[in-house]
């Protein structure tokens, strides 16, 4: 229909004439009201954007010469912050020449990978990067 007859015909009706989508050819219109459909746009929209997931990296700090109840805390810690949803970055700082035996700071990542597998997996290896060893360990069993 031309657009002279839809807008008198949405004024007769006491509505608006709105271009739904305005992209497609020849291009949507409707007979609406127009505050109610902005409305209705309004609360898809927040409703879309409640649903969205968003997923933080938290940092977990060790040492190679912790102690048992230092590790099991952070341990814990960590398995928290996978329950919340978040990515977790465990990071294995060496001081002075701490970084000469490597080897024992490996074993201590394993340990805690190990420890962590029934709140995430792992999504990166323990690598280093300068003084810092770091991994990055993901909520759920997939990785």
């Amino acid at each position: 229909m031309p657009p002279v007859m839809a807008i008198e015909k949405a004024a007769d009706m006491g509505l608006d004439l709105v271009e739904v989508s305005p992209e497609t050819s020849p291009p949507v219109c409707r007979i609406l009201d127009y505050g109610k459909f902005k409305y209705t746009e309004k609360k898809r929209k927040a409703e879309a954007k409640k649903k969205q997931s968003n997923t933080t990296v938290k940092e977990v700090k060790f040492r190679p010469k912790i102690e048992t109840h230092d590790y099991n805390f952070k341990v814990e810690r960590i398995k928290k912050f996978l329950g919340e949803g978040h990515k977790a970055k465990v990071t294995m700082m060496f001081r002075g020449r701490e970084i000469a035996n490597k080897e024992f700071a490996f074993k201590l990542m394993d340990r805690i990978a190990e420890d962590v597998v029934d709140a995430g997996a792992i999504e990166a290896r323990p690598k280093m990067e300068g003084r810092n060893m770091s991994m990055m360990v993901v909520p759920g069993k997939t990785a």
